[in-house]
């Protein structure tokens, strides 16, 4: 068969990407010749199959290039919200104390302007409400007195304030917070105080106290980081971050009492060797990123989660050989498999043992399989690696098969990031990383992040050491 020449494969390639072809076009196209025709043919094949929406919008296109008006109204929620009919209500519990009462009463009917009687009836409503709030404004007096033995003045300290400041301690722990715990950008925080709680701050004063709280809170760092690492169970994760315009990485090592954060310019496993400064005697939980593999760890569970995803995406890709569709298939049931076992709450140790020998046989038996498809093949590298890694979390009952934990907890951190575009310093980063390190650590633990901060200050001030970590 004689190839078409340059200039007809562009023409032909313009007349059908231009579809649907009109009769006339198609006989046009059947008199140029047999050549012609299969041109038209395998270029047609080529081009991917998209199933038409009712919009008439395609599956591949993305919900956001899609036109507002090409949308359907219709709601896909599939039941509706809220409780279900006959559950009893909830509503908020009554305050323990009123400050003040006050009376209601009509003269005349609202509606005719009838002269009223007696009241026949009453009804009380409760409303709590916040007004004027003020700064409390403190003068302190402090007594200066010259020490014969030391020859020189010494002076009480002020424990309500750090040295130097003009802000109090509970200030200073709930703007902490507000940035650092919820996220609040610092020009949110100054409108805020400015315009609703009539007290000035500069963005620049407010930076630098900051700065100064994270100081003195380091050794809660430190012990969080500790205590991490002596912990039995740990979950891992990293995300982006950005310091100074350059991309550093957020560490994130949690478990349900504690998490600990790490703002660090390596991604690999330097970074994890600074923080396991010696061998992890717990179960590390974390996803298939290489640079955990270098860490030395008593046990460690991978994520199934990923595991899963990594189908969902491969079968996206419209991978449809038989390879591809007996692997996955396998592998799908026997993680299931173990997850279902896992739920069983009256099975022995000694069956679980066994079923977990038979896992590892039926896995060694999709490992040794003469694959040949390519996604497959990248898989059992993978599995390879990680085969005494996978079935982990049947040994021991606090142990999850999945890394959920890890994500749930590193989201707050980049809600935060969305918020405040990352850090323009070292000093910023390392602020960062030791404040939402202890207000995460307080929430998980059940105390006031504010009021927790302010004594620990006030105590530090006092007598020059932090107490403990709260447990």
């Amino acid at each position: 068969m004689i190839p078409l020449p340059i200039r007809q494969k562009s023409e032909l390639e313009r007349l059908l990407f231009a579809c649907p072809l009109t009769e006339e076009q198609a006989y046009a196209l059947y008199q140029q010749g047999p050549e012609a025709v299969v041109f038209a043919l395998l270029t047609l094949s080529a081009r991917p199959v998209a199933q038409e929406t009712s919009t008439g919008q395609s599956n591949s296109t993305p919900s956001g290039m899609v036109p507002v008006y090409l949308k359907s109204s219709r709601r896909g929620r599939k039941k509706p919200p809220g409780r279900p009919k006959g559950h009893p209500g909830s509503r908020r519990d009554a305050p323990p104390t009123i400050h003040r009462r006050v009376e209601h009463r009509l003269k005349h009917c609202p509606d005719s302007g009838t002269l009223l009687g007696s009241p026949s009836e009453t009804r009380t409503r409760i409303i709590e409400d916040i007004q004027d709030i003020k700064p409390v404004v403190t003068e302190h007096t402090i007594y200066r007195t010259y020490c014969p033995t030391c020859k020189k003045i010494v002076e009480p300290p002020v424990p309500d304030a750090l040295p130097g400041a003009t802000i109090g301690n509970h200030l200073l722990a709930l703007t902490a917070w507000l940035h650092y715990g919820l996220g609040n950008t610092l020009s949110q925080i100054i409108s805020v105080l400015s315009h609703h709680l009539h007290f000035e701050l500069t963005p620049g004063g407010l930076v630098s106290m900051w700065h100064r709280l994270a100081a003195i809170l380091y050794p809660w760092y430190e012990t969080i980081a500790e205590q991490a690492r002596q912990s039995a169970v740990l979950h891992a994760d990293e995300t982006g971050w950005r310091v100074a315009g350059k991309t550093y990485w957020l560490w994130c090592f949690c478990n349900h009492r504690l998490t600990y954060y790490m703002i660090d310019r390596c991604r690999g496993s330097p970074a994890l060797q600074r923080f396991f400064t010696e061998m992890f005697s717990g179960t590390l939980i974390s996803d298939f990123w290489g640079a955990y593999n270098r860490i030395v760890v008593a046990a460690r569970q991978v994520c199934f989660v990923h595991l899963f995803r990594e189908f969902d995406d491969i079968e996206q890709r419209k991978d449809t050989s038989e390879d591809w569709g007996a692997f996955s298939k396998k592998l799908r049931r026997l993680l299931r498999d173990a997850l279902r076992l896992k739920q069983h709450e009256d099975i022995s140790p000694e069956q679980i043992f066994l079923c977990k020998n038979r896992f590892l046989l039926r896995l060694d038996e999709i490992l040794s399989h003469p694959w040949k498809n390519t996604n497959v093949r990248r898989l059992l590298k993978r599995l390879r690696r990680h085969r005494l890694d996978i079935f982990t979390f049947l040994d021991h009952s606090d142990i999850s098969s999945n890394n959920n934990h890890a994500e749930r907890e590193i989201r707050p951190a980049v809600i935060i990031r969305k918020n405040i575009l990352g850090n323009h310093s070292e000093q910023g980063a390392n602020t960062q990383a030791v404040l939402m390190s202890i207000y995460r650590t307080l929430k998980l633990r059940g105390h006031d992040p504010i009021k927790s901060i302010a004594a620990a200050v006030a105590d530090f001030i006092r007598s020059g050491l932090l107490p403990p970590l709260p447990p």
